[in-house]
């Protein structure tokens, strides 16, 4: 046999890229029960089929009563109730039922004689109530296609009504140590033979990224034996790992046998170690020879190997750590525990970005969506906005680092977007998303806020807040607001005036939304008081959340988008209307991940997305506006 010669000395990055274009490696889906999903990755988008929790609960101990029945009530006038006619006591979990539709803390219940109470103050509507669907909505979006399945996204997936999931297959990875001087026990070791290592090494990594190994015997230096073991791999895997064999030595037969059943693509890499490194094709499968020696088999194996299994797993690989990150907003503690606090995580300028996602300890959703835990020791008593903090990582720093980082208004579309590239969400309202850009704490500010004096969209406010800096707004969609009802509209819901009725109870989104701007703009207009509409104090941080109070009726009716009331089945009745825009810093289009991003709301499968969820117009959708 004649010795082997290079004939090539390829960057390492174009060597793959090449490969990779070679290679048509789409992947294939498979059904799985809850129970083996784990580590998987999903195949595409999974929506909830049920809401979670599926019952009004008690979120404190104390007592359930009307809250209607509750007015009133003050230091000076405390009220008298009577267990079994006026309240109820209950625990925490308890289900909150008819005619009771509100919990009073047992700390601020004053115990009389057997049977009677007194409280201080009145109550709200569902006060201390965790609502049906606080945690999970149904027809919600659980989890991104792509997405490595994790232990607490089991649990968001059960509670969800979602017992099987698509996943990508998990690909079947031949791995053939060669070399006459190679052994499979230690009992065998003699002078002149090694002991096979990297075989189970390249084993552990298969399992560990997701793929299914076939580890084969050690094949001595014979070319028609290897050439059979070879053909017998190919055909029983959908890619196979060659170690040793690959350089240029008189018994490295491994690129003469694949360029004999297939071809090479790749041989010699200009990469220290790992040099020999042999890139094939055999029946569209890679074949990849790896060089012997421990060292030069790993690197390569994470250069060469390591993608290609991922691509096949629609995953991108994930290295986990601790490191430090810096607040976008005020974090308090109760300075008696050490707290794990869930964050989503995003680089703005080199620097690591963490925001609190909002939510108790039953809404494992902020999990499924957080990217790390922020550690607050315990006497501390918490970090102010800037501060830095350590986080704990949930997720590859990799895919954080290549994410776009968005706080502001939500709206479903965010979740379109977050399905079709690395997107960081995090819904805090119009203005706190303007005020969030303003400090470098995100690349992108999502708004939709209404001139009082004006009723221009978003421009104002941007002048106003960003003087002096050179600003752009990419043209969002437009969408339709107004009033999410029940079926059939049953209480007669037609406009602001109706909120002050007896029997209407308001689901309002929280302070510096733009749809809390919007309502409190209608109610000026149409000189309707705020104070004379039940629930207008009680807040949601979702147009789903808001939809799912009207859906179970702890609302008659909250301001929304049409789409949020077409996911649920509910009615609308427009209001206005509007611009829903996204606010960048004029530098950050020159982003790779902004560039996606305007791709993206340009595409046809975007709009076509979106276009399915009902209520939306994409007039000038992706142009560029620019201010200052």
């Amino acid at each position: 046999m004649e010795r082997n010669t290079y004939i090539d000395n390829v960057d390492v990055d174009k060597a793959l890229k090449e490969y990779m274009g070679e290679l048509h490696i789409l992947g294939e889906v498979e059904e799985l029960a809850l129970d083996k999903a784990l580590g998987r990755i999903t195949w595409e988008a999974i929506y909830a089929k049920v809401s979670s929790p599926s019952y009004n609960a008690s979120a404190m101990d104390g007592i359930a009563v009307t809250s209607r029945e509750t007015d009133g009530a003050n230091e000076s006038n405390p009220l008298t109730l009577l267990e079994g006619e006026d309240f109820a006591y209950v625990n925490t979990g308890n289900p909150i039922k008819e005619p009771y539709d509100s919990v009073i803390m047992i700390e601020d219940v004053l115990q009389m004689e057997e049977g009677k109470v007194k409280i201080l103050r009145p109550a709200y509507p569902y006060q201390h109530v965790r609502q049906i669907g606080e945690d999970i909505v149904a027809t919600e979006m659980i989890l991104p296609s792509r997405h490595k399945i994790r232990p607490m996204d089991i649990g968001a997936l059960i509670s969800g009504g979602i017992e099987k999931v698509k996943v990508h297959k998990s690909p079947r990875i031949g791995i053939i140590p060669t070399g006459s001087e190679i052994v499979e026990d230690i009992s065998q070791v003699r002078e002149g033979t090694i002991i096979d290592s990297n075989s189970h090494v390249f084993k552990g990594l298969v399992e560990s990224l997701g793929g299914t190994p076939k580890r084969y015997p050690p094949m001595e230096d014979d070319y028609h034996k290897l050439k059979q073991l070879l053909m017998q791999a190919v055909g029983e895997n959908d890619m196979i790992i060659v170690n040793a064999g690959s350089a240029a030595g008189t018994k490295d037969f491994t690129v003469n046998l694949i360029q004999e059943l297939g071809r090479v693509v790749v041989h010699g890499v200009a990469m220290k170690p790992g040099k020999p490194t042999i890139l094939g094709i055999i029946e569209g499968k890679p074949v990849i020879g790896i060089p012997g020696y421990p060292v030069s088999a790993f690197m390569v194996f994470d250069v060469f190997a390591k993608p290609l299994i991922l691509k096949f797993l629609g995953d991108q690989g994930e290295i986990y750590e601790t490191t430090e990150a810096f607040l976008s907003r005020r974090m308090v503690s109760s300075l008696k525990n050490k707290e794990m606090v869930r964050m989503t995580l995003g680089m703005v300028k080199d620097k690591l970005i963490a925001t609190p996602l909002s939510g108790g300890a039953g809404v494992s959703m902020s999990l499924v969506k957080a990217d790390g835990l922020g550690v607050i020791p315990r006497n501390v008593e918490g970090y102010e906005a800037g501060d830095s903090i350590n986080v704990e990582l949930l997720k590859p720093i990799s895919s954080i680092r290549d994410k776009l980082l968005s706080i502001g208004s939500h709206d479903l579309v965010m979740d379109v977007v977050s399905d079709m590239m690395r997107l960081a969400s995090s819904h805090v309202g119009s203005m706190g998303g303007i005020l969030s850009l303003r400090r470098d704490e995100c690349h992108l500010a999502p708004i939709h806020l209404l001139d009082m004096e004006t009723g221009e969209y978003n421009i104002s406010y941007v002048k106003k807040y960003f003087t002096g800096r050179r600003m752009a707004l990419i043209k969002g969609i437009q969408r339709s607001q107004g009033f999410i009802v029940q079926k059939g509209n049953p209480h007669e819901i037609n406009g602001c005036r109706d909120l002050t009725r007896e029997d209407v109870v308001f689901a309002n989104r929280q302070r510096g939304a733009g749809t809390r701007v919007l309502l409190d703009y209608h109610l000026k207009m149409e000189n309707v008081n705020p104070e004379e509409i039940r629930g207008y104090q009680r807040e949601f941080t979702t147009h789903m959340a808001v939809a799912a109070a009207v859906k179970n009726k702890t609302a008659t009716t909250g301001l929304g988008v049409y789409s949020a009331a077409k996911a649920m089945d509910l009615d609308f009745i427009p209001l206005a209307n509007e611009d829903y825009d996204f606010l960048v810093q004029g530098d950050s289009l020159e982003m790779e991940q902004m560039q996606e991003f305007i791709g993206i709301i340009k595409s046809v499968e975007f709009k076509d997305r979106v276009t399915d969820l009902g209520g939306y117009g994409f007039e000038g959708t992706g142009e560029i506006i620019w201010i200052g």
